[in-house]
């Protein structure tokens, strides 16, 4: 086990969004279940804690009641290669939940996720201030980030990802 798993809360459904996340993301697998027994406090034979790895990174879901929800203070961000894998991601993982600006959006969960193509990091990151300012403005437009139309905007011409 890596030394630093992401640890979610979630009322009754961590086996269920286990299930959602494993079968959204390649390199990804089910792990151990452990299930609540006579003592409870969850109903006898339900999950209680589920393990699972979403490209190779480790994750520990755990049914703990209503207590607690997630908020967008912490969110799962992918580096996205293309645009037809942030296409992908957004349209499965948005699914019954809530999109939202600048590449984020809540699942059905209510967990946050950020889509990120990796050209989005270039492009703000460029030594040309004026190609990072653009493509900033053309960021904060978006729900789901357009890598086109960040490069128009930006007025990057190639056809590769590089800024």
């Amino acid at each position: 086990m890596q030394k630093i798993v992401t640890f979610l809360w979630f009322d009754a459904q961590a086996e269920e969004a286990a299930n959602f996340y494993v079968s959204i993301f390649k390199n990804s697998k089910l792990g151990k279940i452990t299930r609540y027994g006579e003592a409870g406090p969850g109903p006898k034979g339900s999950a209680m804690g589920v393990t699972f790895q979403l490209e190779g990174q480790e994750f520990f879901a755990l049914n703990g009641g209503p207590h607690f929800k997630f908020t967008p203070a912490i969110s799962l961000f992918v580096n996205c290669d293309s645009q037809e894998e942030v296409d992908e991601l957004w349209s499965k993982l948005s699914a019954g939940g809530r999109e939202d600006r600048c590449g984020w959006l809540n699942d059905k969960y209510g967990l946050s996720w950020q889509i990120i193509p990796k050209v989005l990091g270039e492009l703000l990151g460029s030594p040309d201030p004026q190609v990072a300012k653009r493509a900033m403005q053309a960021m904060l437009q978006m729900s789901k980030i357009d890598i086109q139309k960040l490069k128009d905007a930006a007025g990057v011409r190639s056809a590769s990802s590089s800024a």
